[in-house]
């Protein structure tokens, strides 16, 4: 089964580039919403989460991922200690993906990671896939969030790979910032260039 990393910066479009593969029949594995049902009050992670750091109790007996990201902001030390408790769990969640992904004989699956450059994963997988788009664009994107501030935008960019670095990896570059039409154009034709290079065929041409 072809593997695709998708990856890309805070504010570059990267979950609406996956939604656009998963309605192009691409099984998609999103690390931020694994994160959310760790997260969960029945999760597996809200336990351990929160008894290291009870404070970031919600009102729903999960963990109050706000809450969690200003304690990591007041104190980037206790930042190591959540992904020690985290990562383990959300990659146990990525491989059960992988392995019914493959159980079911799909020829190809994405799963979107944000830090997948920060964590030096690009050997992993068989394509990597890196969203960008204008500095200018990004920005506006961002401080649109309810919250976000230039400090927390900067202290967030601090913790990332620069775009260069990220850039460096990619085997597929999809720029979102010239409309959504032109994305799907160029997922679609990522989708056809990894078919033909791995002789996958075209499904549409099985219909």
């Amino acid at each position: 089964m072809i593997t695709i990393g998708l990856t890309g910066s805070i504010g570059m479009g990267k979950s609406t580039t996956a939604q656009i593969f998963a309605r192009e029949g691409v099984p998609v594995w999103d690390a931020d919403a694994a994160v959310h049902r760790l997260y969960a009050p029945d999760g597996e992670g809200a336990k351990a989460v929160l008894a290291r750091f009870p404070e970031t109790a919600g009102e729903d007996g999960g963990v109050d991922r706000t809450k969690l990201a200003g304690l990591a902001l007041k104190d980037p030390s206790l930042l190591a200690e959540l992904e020690a408790i985290v990562h383990p769990l959300v990659r146990d969640d990525q491989m059960r993906f992988l392995a019914k992904t493959n159980e079911i004989g799909v020829p190809m699956a994405l799963l979107d990671i944000p830090l997948l450059a920060e964590g030096g994963m690009a050997g992993l997988f068989t394509e990597v896939v890196v969203v960008t788009a204008d500095e200018e664009v990004r920005r506006a994107r961002v401080l649109e969030r309810p919250g976000m501030t230039d400090g927390k935008l900067a202290s967030i960019l601090e913790r990332q790979a620069s775009e260069e670095d990220r850039l460096q990896i990619a085997d597929h570059v999809i720029r979102t910032d010239k409309g959504l039409e032109h994305a799907k154009d160029q997922v679609k034709r990522i989708l056809a260039a990894i078919r033909e290079k791995h002789g996958l065929p075209d499904p549409r041409k099985l219909l």
